[in-house]
């Protein structure tokens, strides 16, 4: 038989820092005599293994009270975690979810299952939560600090292992469904799992099928999201492209004389919105309210399938495979397509264009500096507005940028329909009574097809709006689509209120894209673990070690169709989603060992020294065949004076190694959060610098002192991979000490553990706070030839940084290995356990303070600065709070428990540095429903969620929980303050519950 390790022991180890809760699990005999050891942070198979590193554990219990769905949930509250891409996230929700662990990036985590990779999601190679199979997890342990030298590249801050139920046998139905107070945000879910044990327990093979479908919650169903509010004007605003259209290349027309102006000292001014009522171009008026259309929860619909299987052949052999299927959809829904500042042509005879309007077309000046010369005189004007053909010698037409929302189209849907198999299979065995081995082979693929459908092709408005009568449109349109297209052209009105798109000009303007992300992995590894025949001389137990080897090849690809890969052809999606092709393989070696050095003696119950090291050899699937060579280590240990006291410590230096989307990523122009555009305004007018540095971006000199703002908040940006990056490495050391005076307080466990993690050379891009400060922080008149000024490039039409990406590439955000991260804190756990007579008293505290986030662009640069985000948020920080706990007391009856779990989150303020350097102050005041808003500060805030289990017979179980039991509301900060994935809403989503009060009800049924 294969050796029946002392699994208490490891299990009372990992549960020193998990939720207590007054009922025992009821699969406790079978996590007793559960034949396979899964230690995280180490791949030594010793029960009896003290770990040196901190682990933070999340049962299967308190998801049960959680009444989580999907692992993303799970790890959210945790104390440490900050938010990253989930249900929460609409605008930037690629139909997947990751993990934050310590806020240094998601892609610098490892998620793990059971101890082993499986195939990720995307060329930036994360694990997508949704993936994971949450109905068999037996528990989620939570690893801090750099785990490379055990799991390979890209455990910088640590790793996420979902550990699942073993050798289950029965079958067990379990039901869900949630909904909020307000009766939107409906989740279903259903799991059903079958196991059995056969060959007189020899083997084991278990199955589970699971059902998941939640409904959308929109914005505009929440009093404090139904308005988009600037969070630095306090205004209703929204989105310049809306309805009516706003035009560049008009003259404004002079008060005196109702017509466009002739004076030469007037500026022609920037962007102007048509009145439909007076055919004229004027200031903007209507900004468009996004909001409503928006969501607070993503749609989600997934089926899954999970198995496992083990059969022992011989004695101390045994084979055993798992699979893994999933097949998830993921909708996020935002306000509708339209031309977002691309440029149009328009003859001046177009039959929609109003007279009024056509004239300020005409008038606009072309002349030099203090002269006056219009576009065309008002003889050519007149001429050219019944001049229907462009052979007519009268023929003139005007090039123009369009900002126009097709709110007639509906809302644009992006259905990300995600499809993932990873599939294990291995031996493993005895060597010898202390020595077994493991090798195994997997391989997996995961696709993720994004259909956009109700977008807008620039090229078919170019089209639609080049003609001359309401029922054709002419060939030949600057940077338009053939005519004939689709359903055919149908010339469109831009020029009238909402509703002057007609249901017959739709079917032309609009085609449905795709964009297919495919990635695989291909692993085979195999270790040697166990008890050497050699001890120390003052320890008792016997040195333990592990040594293997392991190779792992990673490919991905993105494919798009045209009108994807053409950028600012789809109106609104952000840029072009180029073809991208990469890949890489590693081998590696790795050893570890576990030495006992003195025990049971006076002062030393334990004094063990853990150390290990991993050598890794990568070669790029490039044309140069890029390689190189990484070496990661740990040293660490633990020292228990006493049996109740403990003191442990690790040091590790971890490397990442560039992903295949760092790598291979071609140059695109997207977009960034910028709500301040130090051009825009009127300060260049006054300050000659400024004004020049303006001008060298590329804004022309007709729209200095009247660019606008980025629109909503949102600049263009460009960058992309580079093949000749190189690995990150990171340095991290954790110590603290493990309290469990068993002797005097019985039920008693308390860790507390200091870590330190920095990363150099790190893999980064300039934030755009660092992109503005580099060019605009400290002007001179050498600042117009600055490199750090004329790589931003600006609208050749507007001068701002928005507009169409073909044209306007924005700031520059290039990836380079120049950046450096720095994070230090402190983890503290408490879990207290008593009977007090009339029930079982369970008290659990999971907290984390956070010293410092630093984050510098340019670690050769010493004025650049080390901006720190820990109680800060801006569109350079993420809301990152001090302090944060999670605690929980449970009261268990003998067939009922209730509990209690009180999240706190601390205080944060706007970044220092923005409103100093960046956007300026956030909004204190009144807005304009009487409401108040303090965009520059959040207080602290606390949520409770309240939970019943009771345990109707033996087996069924029935589960009731209230989450936010209060009904907070979210902060009110605007939407305009942080970044579009993060600040949605006027609020934070991610961090904070946006949803309200909600009901949760579940029932589970074994046999």
């Amino acid at each position: 038989m294969l050796r029946a390790a002392a699994a208490p022991a490891a299990l009372s180890l990992a549960l020193l820092s998990t939720q207590a809760f007054a009922q025992e699990p009821q699969n406790a005999e079978a996590e007793a005599g559960d034949e396979t050891i899964i230690v995280t942070g180490s791949l030594i198979r010793n029960p009896n293994l003290v770990q040196s590193t901190p682990v933070n554990v999340t049962s299967a219990e308190d998801i049960a009270l959680r009444q989580n769905n999907v692992a993303e949930e799970v790890l959210r509250d945790i104390p440490g975690v900050v938010p990253s891409i989930g249900s929460a996230v609409n605008n930037g929700n690629g139909g997947a979810s990751y993990v934050d662990l310590r806020g240094l990036g998601s892609f610098r985590n490892i998620v793990l299952l059971d101890g082993n990779r499986i195939a990720p999601s995307g060329l930036v190679g994360r694990v997508d939560l949704n993936n994971i199979p949450l109905a068999l997890v037996e528990r989620v342990e939570s690893l801090t600090g750099g785990a490379s030298t055990t799991y390979g590249a890209d455990a910088v801050s640590g790793v996420v292992n979902f550990v699942t139920r073993k050798d289950f046998a029965g079958v067990e139905l379990s039901l869900g469904n949630k909904i909020t107070e307000q009766g939107d945000g409906n989740y279903f879910r259903s799991d059903l799992t079958i196991g059995a044990n056969f060959d007189d327990n020899r083997g084991n093979a278990t199955l589970s099928i699971g059902y998941q479908n939640s409904d959308p919650v929109y914005q505009g169903q929440r009093d404090f999201s139904i308005n988009n509010i600037s969070s630095f004007s306090g205004t209703f605003g929204g989105s310049g492209t809306g309805v009516p259209s706003r035009f560049s290349g008009t003259r404004p027309i002079d008060t005196a004389t109702g017509l466009p102006s002739t004076d030469p000292t007037v500026a022609n001014g920037g962007v102007r919105q048509v009145n439909p009522a007076t055919g004229q171009a004027v200031p903007t008026f209507a900004l468009y309210n996004f909001n409503p259309l928006n969501i607070f929860q993503t749609p989600f619909r997934r089926f899954n399938v999970f198995s496992t299987a083990r059969y022992e052949v011989a004695d101390g052999i045994e084979v055993y495979s798992r699979a893994l299927f999933s097949k998830q959809h993921v909708d996020t829904i935002i306000a509708e397509s339209g031309s977002f500042g691309g440029s149009v042509t328009i003859p001046l005879s177009n039959p929609y264009l109003p007279a009024a309007m056509r004239n300020q077309f005409c008038a606009f000046n072309v002349g030099a500096a203090g002269t006056y010369t219009p576009r065309f005189t008002p003889a050519e004007c007149a001429a050219a507005a019944t001049a229907t053909s462009p052979t007519d010698p009268a023929f003139r037409s005007v090039t123009v940028t369009l900002n126009r929302r097709a709110v007639e189209v509906g809302p644009r849907i992006s259905d990300f329909q995600t499809t993932i198999f990873d599939y294990r299979a291995g031996i493993r065995g005895d060597i010898t009574d202390s020595i077994g081995f493991d090798v195994s082979g997997a391989y997996g693929e995961s696709e993720n097809t994004q259909t956009q459908q109700n977008y807008t092709l620039q090229s078919r408005i170019r089209t639609a709006v080049y003609a001359t009568n309401t029922t054709s449109c002419l060939a030949g349109a600057p940077g338009g689509a053939d005519p004939g297209a689709s359903t055919g052209c149908v010339p469109v009105n831009i020029f009238g209120p909402a509703g002057s798109i007609t249901s017959a000009m739709i079917p032309y303007l609009t085609a449905n894209a795709t964009t297919s992300n495919r990635t695989s992995l291909a692993q085979v590894r195999g270790i040697i673990s166990g008890e050497a025949p050699v001890t120390i001389p003052f320890a008792s137990d016997a040195i333990s070690f592990a040594v293997g080897g392991e190779f792992r090849k990673y490919t991905a690809a993105q494919a798009s169709d045209s009108l994807s890969q053409t950028a600012g052809e789809l109106g609104g999606a952000g840029g072009a989603a180029p073809n991208i092709y990469g890949g890489y393989e590693v081998y590696e070696g790795v050893a570890e060992l576990n030495i006992p050095l003195v025990q049971d003696k006076p002062g030393f119950d334990s004094l063990v020294l853990e150390t290990g090291i991993r050598q890794s050899h990568y070669k790029v699937d490039a044309p140069t065949t890029p390689q190189f060579d990484t070496t990661t280590y740990k040293v660490g240990g633990s020292w228990a004076p006493v049996a109740d006291f403990k003191v442990r410590g690790m040091y590790a230096h971890s490397v990442r190694a560039p992903n295949i989307f760092e790598l291979f990523s071609p140059v695109t122009t997207g977009l960034t959060n910028l709500a301040v555009d130090p051009c825009a305004g009127a300060a260049p007018t006054t300050n000659a610098n400024l004004r020049a540095v303006c001008l060298a971006q590329g804004a022309p000199a007709g729209t200095i002192g009247s660019i606008n703002q980025p629109t909503a908040g949102q600049a263009n940006a460009t960058g992309g991979g580079n093949l000749a990056l190189k690995p990150e490495t990171s340095d991290s050391y954790t110590v603290g000490f493990v309290f469990t005076p068993t002797s005097f307080i019985p039920g008693l466990s308390l860790t507390v553990d200091y870590y330190n993690i920095k990363v150099e050379g790190a893999i980064t891009q300039p934030t755009p706070g660092d992109a503005i400060a580099s060019c605009f922080a400290n002007l001179s008149a050498s600042s117009a030839s600055d490199p750090a000024c004329t790589i931003i490039r600006r609208n050749p039409a507007t001068g701002a940084l928005d507009g169409d990406p073909a044209t306007t590439p924005g700031l520059f955000l290039s990836l380079s290995n120049q950046g450096v991260l720095k994070t230090d804190g402190l983890d503290v756990m408490l879990n207290y356990k008593r009977d007090i007579g009339f029930a079982t008293l369970g008290f659990s505290v999971v907290g984390n303070y956070t010293f410092s986030s630093k984050f510098k662009s340019n670690a050769a640069d010493p004025a650049g600065l080390d901006r720190d985000c820990v109680g800060y948020y801006s569109i350079n920080c993420n809301p990152q709070p001090k302090f944060q706990w999670t605690q929980r007391t449970t009261l268990g009856f003998k067939m009922f428990d209730l509990s209690l779990q009180w999240r706190h989150i601390d205080k944060m303020q706007q970044e220092p540095d923005d409103i100093a350097n960046g956007n300026g102050p956030g909004f204190i005041g009144t807005l304009p429903d009487g409401s108040f808003m303090d965009a520059q500060h959040i207080k602290a805030y606390d949520y409770f969620d309240l939970a019943a289990r009771f345990d109707v017979t033996r087996n069924f179980e029935f589960v009731v929980t209230v989450n936010n039991l209060f009904d907070r509301k979210p902060p009110i900060v605007g939407s305009t303050i942080g970044t579009t994935t993060y600040n949605s809403g006027n609020t934070y989503p991610s961090t904070y519950d946006a949803l309200g009060r909600a009901f949760a009800v579940s029932a589970k049924v074994k046999f």
